[in-house]
């Protein structure tokens, strides 16, 4: 089990990281429709702005008030600990204030792709 979620997050890797402009495209179109709700690329919302979060440690906005877990969770934001966060938050992390997760390993890569690139 462990060998197959590394080859997974592997691979999502690579797709994050040779990403065409249309998966790009696609992940604003999956990040505006999932995470709008809670999120925003330029300020606070219920969540925390997101955009620069790829390579941000978590739990690192000054201006929002995360749960104590993320911010001691010591993660990096990376197209791994991305894609694990958005497959089950509390899974990477325990007892963290984010319930929302994405089923579709489409989508998060898609999503991941988009942020990579938003600042």
């Amino acid at each position: 089990m462990k060998r197959s979620l590394a080859l997974l997050a592997a691979a999502l890797a690579i797709l994050v990281m040779t990403a065409s402009p249309e998966t790009v495209a696609s992940g604003k179109d999956v990040f505006e429709r999932r995470c709008t709700g809670c999120h925003s690329l330029d300020r606070d919302k219920e969540g925390p702005r997101l955009g620069g979060v790829y390579g941000r440690p978590a739990g690192s906005v000054p201006s929002f008030n995360y749960s104590d877990a993320l911010k001691q969770s010591h993660i990096t934001w990376d197209a791994d600990s991305l894609a694990k966060w958005l497959a089950g938050p509390d899974k990477l992390v325990p007892d963290t204030d984010m319930a929302f997760h994405l089923e579709s390993a489409a989508e998060r890569a898609a999503i991941i792709a988009y942020l990579k690139q938003a600042r």
